[in-house]
């Protein structure tokens, strides 16, 4: 089935939040099609070369309310509140015949979305290996093939197009690769085991949100920092983050971390018990064991700050909630064949479904695409509806940052096929 078309990413990046408009919440054939609405005029933003052909579809009109918030205010003194400029020129434009290498999961509603600056990508994929190696210790030489398959240059440059320099997009790559080798280490392929796994987030947390005890027993703990890799990796990249980050946006992500951490602690019980839990309890976990983390620093990433005020406000929170459900249904997706040739059982979303609707695996797979394009539709439709309820600047500002980073996402996945290739079902 064809995607909804490409993103207005593609024409330029104020418009990337176009596509928030009214969707139908059907489920089945009709919720896997349709475009997205015709992204606004935007006078200051230079065009892109034209996407390739795509098959066609519907184009929804889009709300002009809409339109003037996504458009940005105008006027004298207005030209700092739009997304900030690179600081480098950026790379030529790749040409528009090339398609993202991989497969997208049939029938998943998602946002093409250009391929990433070359440039940058090599740059930060320099950098985040000389890190790595050099000053966190991350992995030893047997794992080096493993790190360069990650790709986690291309990741990060495809999911924060508005970072305004490298520096900044360093910010969003370590932390990402301080997660991952959490998870791989502490939970899952490198020595990961769900036995003892509270004692060890619990201490790693610490490299993030730091302990306040007595001089006596501080130089123990600050030496535990550099003990292993997964906190040798949480204190540099927290360090880096919190030179750029306001204090509101570092506490914003200690929180979001915590949060993942209760996730990883849930999923390892269930391990311990052989526990399947019922679809809506699996859904609950992954909405703590998520890529949240991730799209909430986007602000931070992007070189500007959306106030805590209106970051704790129910609707954004629900929102940034939403994308990241979203998102991490994408990895149970992609991942499924994956997890499947790995030892043990990995609970992910087609499991589940599978296991306690008395479906056969494909069909539970299908509705994990279902259940995804569901997720998608409403993060759309409320991040439409906040940005039209809230025209402050910074915060259709901040949506359309967390909207390229769920195309960004969705956009590794798909073309990661060192890591990911796709079940045989259609």
């Amino acid at each position: 089935m064809p995607d909804p078309g490409p993103s207005p990413l593609q024409s330029s990046l104020p418009a990337a939040a176009a596509r928030f408009g009214t969707h139908g919440h059907g489920r089945g054939v009709e919720a896997f099609g349709g475009g997205p609405p015709a992204p606004p005029v935007l006078p200051a933003a230079p065009p892109a070369p034209a996407a390739p052909a795509a098959p066609a579809a519907p184009v929804r009109t889009p709300n002009p309310a809409m339109e003037r918030i996504l458009r940005g205010p105008s006027g004298l003194g207005t030209a700092g509140l739009f997304l900030s400029r690179r600081e480098e020129p950026p790379a030529p434009a790749a040409e528009p015949a090339e398609a993202a290498s991989g497969r997208p999961v049939p029938g998943l509603y998602h946002h093409p979305v250009p391929e990433p600056d070359p440039v940058r990508v090599e740059e930060v994929s320099r950098r985040i290996k000389e890190w790595a190696v050099d000053e966190v210790e991350l992995y030893p030489p047997e794992w080096e093939d493993q790190f360069d398959g990650f790709s986690v240059g291309r990741y990060m440059v495809a999911c924060h197009p508005d970072a305004p320099t490298v520096d900044h997009l360093m910010i969003a790559t370590r932390l990402m690769v301080a997660e991952n080798v959490v998870d791989d280490c502490y939970c899952e392929d490198h020595g990961g085991s769900p036995v003892g796994l509270g004692g060890r987030l619990l201490l790693a947390h610490t490299a993030l949100d730091a302990l306040h005890t007595t001089k006596e027993y501080a130089p123990d703990w600050e030496e535990s920092l550099h003990s292993d890799a997964p906190r040798r990796a949480y204190r540099s990249a927290m360090e880096y983050f919190t030179r750029e980050a306001t204090a509101s946006q570092a506490d914003r992500y200690r929180h979001d971390m915590a949060r993942l951490h209760l996730g990883y602690l849930a999923e390892a019980a269930w391990a311990e018990t052989d526990y399947v839990p019922q679809v809506w309890e699996y859904l609950a976990m992954r909405q703590f064991n998520n890529f949240r983390p991730c799209p909430t620093i986007t602000d931070t990433v992007g070189g500007y700050e959306l106030p805590a005020d209106l970051h704790a406000q129910p609707a954004v929170q629900r929102v940034i909630a939403l994308a990241g459900n979203a998102t991490t249904i994408v990895n149970d997706l992609y991942s499924y064949t994956k997890e499947l040739a790995s030892p043990g059982r990995h609970l992910n979303l087609p499991v589940v479904v599978a296991e306690q609707e008395g479906c056969d695996v494909r069909d539970a797979y299908l509705k994990a695409v279902e259940v995804h394009n569901d997720l998608m539709h409403a993060f759309e439709a409320e991040a439409a509806e906040l940005a039209a309820a809230c025209p402050v600047p910074s915060v259709p500002r901040f949506l359309r940052g967390v909207a390229a980073w769920v195309d960004g996402n969705h956009y590794w996945h798909q073309t990661n096929t060192y890591r990911y290739s796709l079940p045989d079902f259609w």
